[in-house]
């Protein structure tokens, strides 16, 4: 698989309350032209969801998001996730991911966190939570000293804010839930997630 920045300009972060719903989810997303997916483990139905649409959407790479145990890692990997994404990363958590053998987004916060993945070769790292922990200005400013690391923000960013991180040169891509309105999902109206996906498909 291709870097995980650079299949998508946006990775809908989606939480999933019922696994009926994923299937179509999945689609109109592929369709409005978003095919990364990060389904967080953040509800009872989240493997499940995983599991559909990883044999049901097969034009859609399906990750997990949430990550925080190594349990996590093996049940999300057996459920058909191609890729992994954690809030934020311990010793232990790196080198679960490690031995996964799936790609994976840890996230950071601070320089030293970011630095410390960069020492072990990991280098395409998850910014969470992006607004809260200082937005565009804090991203760009970590292009200075650490020009080989590149970034997906996540946490707050919406599409108005999008375009402003997807302007740096060490973003690769952001993470975001405005793709998967909760009533949106709880409606089925499958047209305006495609919409918001298409939307954000444009944004480079």
């Amino acid at each position: 698989m291709s870097s995980l920045l650079d299949l998508a300009p946006v990775i809908p972060v989606v939480v999933i309350d019922d696994a009926d719903t994923a299937v179509p989810l999945a689609r109109a997303l592929v369709a409005g032209g978003l095919p990364v997916i990060e389904v967080t483990l953040r509800t009872p139905v989240a493997r499940e969801a995983i599991a559909r649409i990883a044999a049901e959407v097969p034009e859609a790479t399906v990750g997990a998001g949430t990550i925080r145990t190594s349990a996590d890692i093996s049940a999300s990997v057996a459920a058909g996730a191609r890729f992994l994404v954690s809030p934020g990363t311990t010793l232990s958590l790196v080198e679960a991911l490690d031995a996964s053998g799936v790609p994976y987004l840890p996230g950071v916060a601070t320089v030293s966190e970011a630095m410390a993945l960069a020492e072990r070769g990991v280098k395409e790292l998850k910014f969470f939570p992006a607004e809260a922990a200082g937005g565009v200005p804090y991203v760009k400013a970590l292009g200075g000293p650490l020009p080989d690391v590149r970034f997906c923000p996540t946490g707050g960013v919406r599409a108005d804010t999008a375009a402003g991180y997807l302007a740096l040169p060490n973003v690769g891509c952001v993470g975001g839930t405005w793709l998967t309105p909760a009533d949106a999902l709880a409606a089925g109206d499958w047209g305006r997630v495609e919409k918001l996906a298409s939307e954000a498909a444009a944004l480079r």
